[in-house]
This record gives C-alpha cells, sequence and structure tokens, in this order.
C-alpha cells in the first residue's frame, strides 16, 4: 500500500510540473533553444527572392547613403524595368524615404526622377516605420500589448506611387526575432509589414489569393526560416548601377533593396544564425517565402499543451519505475525523439509546441527513478552481504564486494597457509545429559567465543563441523605473518575458556574445555563442491593434520606441529610432546604443546 501510495504521489508531482512549467514557460531561454534547434533547420531559399545589397562596395563608391541623390534609386528601378520580358515582379525598398532629400519642404529633382520612375514601374514597395506608445493598453482580446502611436511614411508624391509596408522587427526576451506581426492597426488602417506588402501586391498582378496566416492572442505569428544569413542570392546596389548585373536573372523576382552592411546597424540576432546575425532585408526574405510557401506557425494553447504533456509524462514515469534499466532508459530516448517528431511535425503544420520542460521532467525523474533503484539494490545488496557473514568467512564476503564480482566458479589455487581446528571435549557426553536449549545454548557461547579469537587474528573463519571450528590463515588473501596469527589465536581461544568455563558451570552446572591443533603447509584452496552447491575450503595433507593434533589435544593444551614450531619458535614457549602416531599418516609427527605466546618482543 505504501509503494502504491509513493508511486501515485510521484506520478502527480511529474504531472504538476510539466504542466506548471508548460503553462508558465518559466525557461523560456532553453525553451527557445530547443525550438530553434528542431523548428529552424534551413529548408533551402527561394530563387525567386533577392536581395540587392546596400554594402561595403556600395558605399565606398556613392558615400554615406544619407548624401544620396534619390536619382539612384530612380536609376535602379529604370534599370531593373528596362527590358519588359525580364522585369521583376515587385521592387521593395528597405529604406525610409520620410522626408525630401534637399531644401525644407521642397522636392528635389533626385526625388522627382524617383517618383517618376516608381510611377510607371507600378511594382514598387516603400517602407513605413512605427513608433509605439511606451505605455501598454488592452487589445481586443484583453491582452497588455504596446500600440502604434505614429507612422513615419514615405514623403507624400512617393507614398502616392508606391505600396507601403512597414520594417519594424520584434525580438523576444533574448533579443532574436522569431517571431513577427504581419499587420498592425493604426487610425483605423491596417497597416502590413514590409514583406507582406511585398506578397500581397505579387498576389494582386498574378490574381493569387492569398492565404490567411495564423497569428496568436497577441496578434503575432512565428518566423519559419528558410535559409541562415548570407543564403539568399545578393547583388551589390553599385554593381547594377553601373550595369554589370545582367538584369535578366531579375526576372519574375521579388527583390529586397535594403542595408547589407553591419555599419548600417540593420542587423538582428535570429534562431538559425548560430553566431551570426541577419541583415534585415534577410529577414524579409525569410518572411516572404513563409508567406509564399504557407509555412507559418503560431504557439499552441499552453493549457492544451501543458495537460496533453504532463499526462503523457505521467505514464512514462510509471513505466520507468516498472521497467527493466535498460528497457527504461531506451523508453526515456523513443520518447525523446518522438516528440521532437511530433513536436516538428506540427510546427510544420503551424502549430508550435514547447519541447524542452516534457525533456526536462522526464530526465530528471528517470534519473530520480535511477538514483531510487541504484540506493535499493545498494540496500539491498548490504543486506545479503550482510546475510552472506553469518555463513561464510567475512573476509571473502568483503573482498566479493569490493570486486563487484557476484560470479562464484569451481576451482582453487596452492597456497601456504596455517589451519586451526578447535573442538569441545566430552561434547556428546554432556548432549546426552541437558536439554537440547542447553546444549544449543552451551554451543554458542563456544561458538562465539571461537569465532571471535579468529577474527582477532585476521584468521578466515572456514567452516563449524559440529562441536568443531576450523579456520585458516593467509587464504583467501595474503595475511602477514600468518603462522604466528594462527598460534596466537589458539592461545586466546585457550585463555578465553577459563572464563567461559566459570560462566557455564554457574549456568548449567557443566563445564567444558576445549582442545587445539595447529598445522601450516600447502594446500588447495578455492571452491569445491558442484555448481549449485559448493564451499570454500581448504584440502589437503596439512588439512588433515591439524584435524588430527586437535583430536589428540587434551582439554586446554594447544598442540602444534614442529613446521609450525620452526617458524614461531622465537616468539613461544613450548613443551615437548614428542613424536605421536597420527591417523592416517604413515609417519609420526613431532608436536610440541603450546604454554606462551609472546606477542611483544620489545
Amino acid at each position: 500500500m505504501k509503494k502504491l501510495i509513493r508511486d501515485i504521489t510521484e506520478t502527480v508531482i511529474v504531472i504538476l510540473l510539466v504542466f506548471i512549467l508548460t503553462v508558465t514557460n518559466l525557461f523560456s531561454p532553453l525553451d527557445y533553444i530547443l525550438k530553434d534547434i528542431a523548428y529552424q533547420s534551413p529548408r533551402g531559399v527561394s530563387n525567386q527572392i533577392k536581395i540587392i545589397a546596400i554594402d561595403d562596395k556600395t558605399l565606398e563608391e556613392l558615400g554615406p547613403i544619407h548624401t544620396w541623390s534619390r536619382e539612384n534609386y530612380g536609376r535602379l528601378i529604370s534599370i531593373l524595368n528596362q527590358n519588359e520580358a525580364s522585369r521583376p515582379s515587385v521592387i521593395a525598398f528597405d529604406i525610409l524615404f520620410s522626408g525630401y532629400y534637399g531644401d525644407n519642404n521642397t522636392i528635389s529633382e533626385g526625388d522627382k526622377s524617383f517618383v517618376e520612375e516608381a510611377r510607371k514601374s507600378g511594382n514598387v514597395v516603400s517602407v513605413v516605420q512605427f513608433r509605439y506608445d511606451e505605455r501598454a493598453a488592452q487589445n481586443e482580446n484583453g491582452l497588455l500589448t504596446y500600440p502604434v502611436q505614429e507612422v513615419y511614411y514615405p514623403f507624400p508624391e512617393l507614398k502616392d506611387v508606391v505600396a507601403v509596408g512597414s520594417s519594424n522587427v520584434a525580438m523576444d526576451s533574448d533579443s532574436t526575432v522569431r517571431r513577427v506581426d504581419l499587420e498592425e492597426e493604426f487610425n483605423g488602417e491596417n497597416i502590413p509589414m514590409l514583406p507582406k506588402a511585398v506578397y500581397d501586391l505579387y498576389c494582386e498582378k498574378n490574381q493569387i489569393t492569398p492565404d490567411t496566416v495564423p497569428a496568436d492572442k497577441y496578434g503575432k505569428t512565428l518566423i519559419n526560416y528558410s535559409g541562415r544569413p548570407g543564403d539568399y542570392e545578393h547583388i551589390s546596389f553599385v554593381d547594377v548601377l553601373n550595369g554589370k548585373v545582367d538584369t535578366r536573372a531579375f526576372k519574375d523576382c521579388l527583390i529586397f533593396v535594403g542595408a547589407y552592411t553591419t555599419g548600417m546597424q540593420d542587423n538582428f540576432n535570429v534562431p538559425n544564425g548560430k553566431s551570426e546575425q541577419m541583415y534585415g532585408v534577410e529577414i524579409h526574405a525569410n518572411i516572404l517565402q513563409s508567406l509564399m510557401d504557407g509555412r507559418f506557425a503560431v504557439n499552441a494553447n499552453p493549457v492544451l499543451a501543458g495537460l496533453v504533456s504532463s499526462l503523457a509524462a505521467g505514464v512514462l514515469y510509471l513505466l520507468f519505475k516498472r521497467l527493466r534499466l535498460w528497457l527504461a532508459t531506451l523508453l526515456l530516448f523513443l520518447s525523446i525523439c518522438l516528440q521532437l517528431f511530433v513536436g516538428i511535425i506540427l510546427n510544420n503544420n503551424g502549430i508550435t509546441i514547447s519541447l524542452i520542460y516534457t525533456m526536462l521532467v522526464l530526465l530528471a525523474a528517470y534519473i530520480y527513478c535511477l538514483a531510487i533503484r541504484y540506493i535499493l539494490e545498494r540496500l539491498k545488496k548490504k543486506k545479503v552481504i550482510n546475510a552472506f557473514k553469518k555463513y561464510v568467512a567475512p573476509e571473502v564476503v568483503e573482498e566479493i564486494a569490493a570486486k563487484g564480482d557476484f560470479t562464484i566458479k569451481l576451482g582453487g589455487e596452492n597456497r601456504d597457509i596455517a589451519v586451526l581446528f578447535v573442538d569441545i571435549r566430552g561434547f556428546t557426553t554432556m548432549s546426552e545429559v541437558l536439554e537440547p536449549e542447553q546444549v544449543v545454548a552451551i554451543l554458542n557461547n563456544y561458538l562465539n567465543l571461537t569465532t571471535n579469537a579468529i577474527f582477532k587474528n585476521k584468521g578466515t573463519l572456514d567452516k563449524f563441523v559440529g562441536d568443531a571450528t576450523m579456520a585458516v590463515f593467509n587464504s583467501p588473501f595474503d595475511l602477514e605473518d600468518y603462522t604466528f596469527r594462527a598460534v596466537c589465536a589458539a592461545m586466546d581461544i585457550v585463555d578465553g575458556a577459563k572464563e567461559l568455563e566459570e560462566k557455564l558451570l554457574k549456568e548449567f552446572g557443566r563445564s567444558v574445555g576445549f582442545g587445539v591443533g595447529v598445522n601450516c603447509g600447502p594446500a588447495v584452496v578455492g571452491n569445491i563442491g558442484c555448481e549449485f552447491r559448493m564451499d570454500f575450503t581448504a584440502i589437503g595433507d596439512t588439512v588433515n593434520t591439524a584435524a588430527r593434533l586437535e583430536a589428540n589435544a587434551k582439554r586446554g593444551q594447544v598442540l602444534i606441529s614442529d613446521a609450525v614450531y620452526e617458524r614461531v619458535k622465537d616468539r613461544i614457549e613450548v613443551e615437548e610432546v614428542g613424536e605421536i602416531p597420527l591417523k592416517g599418516k604413515s609417519k609420526g609427527v613431532f608436536v610440541y604443546s603450546v604454554t606462551k605466546v609472546i606477542r611483544d618482543l620489545s
């Protein structure tokens, strides 16, 4: 029940997070970055749209643009229209001609020439510029916007013979141009943006019914850029004036004339420009191509998008918790790919959705599930290891856990080890006269004493066999001074037995004594048994001899072989027992009884 409640609570949190983030667009800069990557990949620019660039080359030859006679613009129109068979469809000037060039309120000859060429051409569009109110006001949808306060038109004679469109572009919070108002209202008149004015004139001349462009509640539409900075064909303004360009290249084209140098300060950040800015005429070219291709988009309803995304995220989170790790990872990858795919399809069909929030929450949920799974696995492994230590030598368990390799295989290795055997003297007789519970209590006290003595001296508890205990030293890992440690463990058992005897005599009316045998030498150490049941132990003559020594030991006696004695004789005191026959061995073994160990030689 607790697990179900926890799962429901966590799923609700995931759903709420995705919904709230999507509706509020809290991390809009991140959302912009991902949408730019997904939605603004180059689609290829139209050869029908061209730019006549007022570039550095033009300014070097003609001088600063504010010093020009407008006759230059008239000459440009005349050159482009000189051959009726190769006339462009529309010529759009992204230049504000707001006043007369010359004496105040007096039209100059250059202005007259420009106006006359524009009138004869009948396919010219010029820009207006808006000045917006600094105070926000409610629009027809009850939303706060900044209304147009003033419009700067071309000088009157030019305005009468050209179509007009605004050159203003809006920037998002990160100073990037992504959205535009294709029409603005001023004094009851709807003034189109420059590329829309060009498109409307193009449709009128070619008897095309223009498509309706979607807009959001703020009246804005998202630009789907077709090209990056520099992608549209651009020809130097001065090259056209000097007759260096074959005007047949402009046949039926839609031409923008405008600034194409950073010095004219008409360059902007765009979503697909990477670190490069885009000139205003290029932005207008992209907008025009979107109009011609019918490829605009608006932001989806955030509440509806939030509901769909959050419910999907909740389902995926529940799956993360129940699937295997590799399946959950695959599901995360596929869900991100699917969201990108759906987002691109929707964007191409006029609806733009936020991508970052579902991905962020899903990634966080996946990491959370991964962390919880890791923690639970660690706790589970720790429980298994702690339980395993009660049956297998702790050193073996610790080493296996440290290596992270829980694969146990049959096999062994030859090692030089010290082996200790100890058992209770008279245990069989005692167990016949005591209650089973008393026998178990005495046995547990004894095993606790022997185990602590072995572990204290860094030995490995090999096994319990009835009332006998077997321990090995220098197995399974190298142990310094292992033979002496084995003898020390044996003496600790004998010394501890004295206190235990008093305790058991008081509690049960019975006392116990131990006999201990220690031997050293080569043995085979490893996993012995079969694939489904094995034991980590040591086998060989060295082990058998230690067991025989223990069998011959009297109560409270530690018997060691001559091999052990030779290794540690400088640090122990012994009594010679002499050579004794051992069962299973053709020759006897010279044996010593240890009376004292000298642990500190200083």
